[in-house]
């Protein structure tokens, strides 16, 4: 037996998730990424509520480290479980925080979705507001535990709107180019 032999084997890190979960039907407008725990609460709302058939590709934010991390590299609104049990500091579940936490995921982040539960008070929802604020991004709609029918619904029709009348990524930087420099691109 060699020295190679004899090291111990380290399993190499799982490639990253890049692809949906859930591909859009038709014309992709958006994305939406997700996290949800063992308990899939925010699962089931995310497929209750019918996202692909609006042209909204879904990606799931891995429960598990050996999944693997999750890159996505187009315009999406984050849907997140608030946790901590009422105390804010601990809303954020740590799966989220290390996905936004990568610079590259963050560029693409429009807007942020949370459910809560009303017992953690002042607390309900808290994810969403940690992630608009320190984001500097919209909080779009709030919703308790895996939400009714009626939250399905704003959040497929808000989503679609959303995406359908934000700038594209070439408009943005157009405008941009146009605040700094006060001339159009050619």
């Amino acid at each position: 037996m060699n020295a190679v032999d004899a090291a111990p084997r380290q399993s190499a890190s799982p490639a990253p998730v890049t692809c949906p979960e859930a591909p859009a039907e038709g014309t992709r407008i958006g994305a939406v990424v997700y996290f949800s725990s063992a308990s899939g609460n925010t699962a089931r709302f995310i497929a209750g509520c019918a996202l692909p058939a609006e042209g909204i590709a879904v990606y799931r934010i891995p429960l598990r480290p050996a999944e693997g991390t999750l890159e996505v590299r187009e315009p999406y609104v984050i849907v997140v479980p608030t946790y901590g049990g009422g105390d804010a500091t601990k809303a954020l579940p740590p799966q989220v925080r290390r996905f936004l936490n990568d610079r590259a995921n963050r560029r693409f982040l429009r807007g942020v979705i949370a459910s809560g539960n009303t017992n953690f008070g002042d607390a309900y929802c808290a994810a969403g507001d940690i992630i608009a604020r320190r984001c500097h991004v919209p909080f779009l709609y709030g919703f308790e535990l895996t939400g009714t029918p009626e939250d399905r619904r704003a959040v497929r029709v808000g989503l679609r709107d959303f995406f359908r009348s934000a700038p594209t990524e070439s408009k943005r930087q157009e405008n941009t180019h146009k605040e700094t420099t006060g001339r159009e691109t050619t």
